[in-house]
């Protein structure tokens, strides 16, 4: 069997961009039944967070997340390693180490090639070699469009837990990666992007969030999660929420992917970040000098997006210095957690 398309083109939409959008999914959760939830349920439905927590025993917490989408790129091993690597990033924002993973796999078996699945499944297996877990089974099923993804086993300390519920006014907000994939991914699919561009999308997207396991052990920080689908401004809005705070962020300190700025301007974006704004704009002031593209770049959706931390301002120093010992070299400080709610952006 021969397969001459764009890998991309027999999917909807690619990614984190696949994603519910943030006011439909609270309508269908609406809908689930309240029941008990045990005491050594840690973190579950509750804020939205990362991945579930189930504690076992004083020392050690169960950490379970699940995360797949379809072609986010054309190359069938890279959208493996983007999805496995997507997937391992919920289990670090909560602070845990990955102890293994299962992988879900649904592909059109008429439609694509043997040799082309297979990639995908080898870019899937070099990330969790790259993170020391194994892939230890999984679930595939024959579907229309391909999709391809995790989930993700982990281990944390009780005690060393990291919510994105638990941030403190003052504190100080950074974040581990420049956004713009969302948009690189629109420009790839219009047939756009550079190459140099298409470089930076697959080295974000392929970067193991690493920074989280360690970043769990300073006192100072507050709180933790990540910037995926529901975009930069989406996930800060999560902080806000569980935390009773408003963040005020700096828009020209947020890290950028360049070409994602000229690409923005000239109104390339994915329809994502205008369900993800018509979800939670209401909840953000902006200040007279953005324009509509500003508000594009805040609700572009991020597949395997940066680390969004919450740490007291003494502790910045230490949490830049892990982020860049880690590689992650655009990491900064983009803003404060302040009393009130919601989010402000100047």
């Amino acid at each position: 069997m021969t397969f001459n398309a764009r890998l991309t083109s027999l999917s909807h939409g690619g990614g984190c961009g696949c994603k519910i959008a943030p006011g439909i999914l609270s309508e269908i959760l609406k809908s689930s039944p309240i029941r008990t939830l045990p005491p050594a349920l840690l973190a579950g439905l509750d804020n939205n967070e990362d991945a579930a927590v189930y504690q076992i025993n004083e020392s050690q917490a169960i950490v379970a997340t699940t995360d797949f989408f379809m072609p986010i790129v054309d190359d069938p091993f890279e959208f493996g390693r983007i999805a496995a690597t997507n997937a391992i990033s919920d289990v670090y924002a909560m602070g845990a180490q990955p102890l293994f993973a299962l992988a879900i796999l649904g592909m059109p078996i008429n439609v694509l090639p043997i040799e082309v699945i297979q990639k995908i499944t080898q870019g899937g297996e070099s990330v969790c070699a790259a993170a020391n877990i194994p892939i230890a089974g999984g679930h595939s099923i024959d579907t229309v469009e391909p999709i391809y993804g995790l989930v993700v086993i982990g281990i944390v300390d009780p005690k060393k837990l990291k919510r994105n519920n638990s941030a403190k006014a003052g504190d100080s907000i950074i974040l581990g990666k420049p956004i713009g994939v969302g948009i690189l991914s629109a420009a790839l699919k219009k047939e756009i992007l550079s190459a140099q561009g298409y470089a930076k999308m697959i080295s974000y997207t392929t970067q193991l969030n690493t920074p989280g396991i360690e970043l769990s052990g300073l006192s100072g920080v507050n709180a933790l999660t990540d910037v995926t689908g529901f975009g930069l401004a989406g996930h800060l809005l999560e902080l806000c929420r569980g935390s009773k705070l408003r963040a005020d962020v700096d828009l020209q300190s947020v890290p950028v992917i360049p070409e994602a700025v000229e690409l923005v301007r000239s109104d390339i974006y994915t329809g994502a970040s205008t369900r993800n704004w018509a979800g939670y704009g209401r909840e953000i002031t902006l200040g007279s000098n953005l324009e509509e593209w500003h508000k594009n770049l805040l609700t572009d959706p991020q597949t395997s997006g940066g680390l969004l931390v919450s740490c007291t301002p003494s502790a910045e120093a230490e949490v830049l210095a892990i982020f860049k010992k880690c590689g992650f070299e655009s990491a900064g400080k983009i803003g404060t957690f302040e009393q009130g709610s919601g989010l402000r952006v100047n």
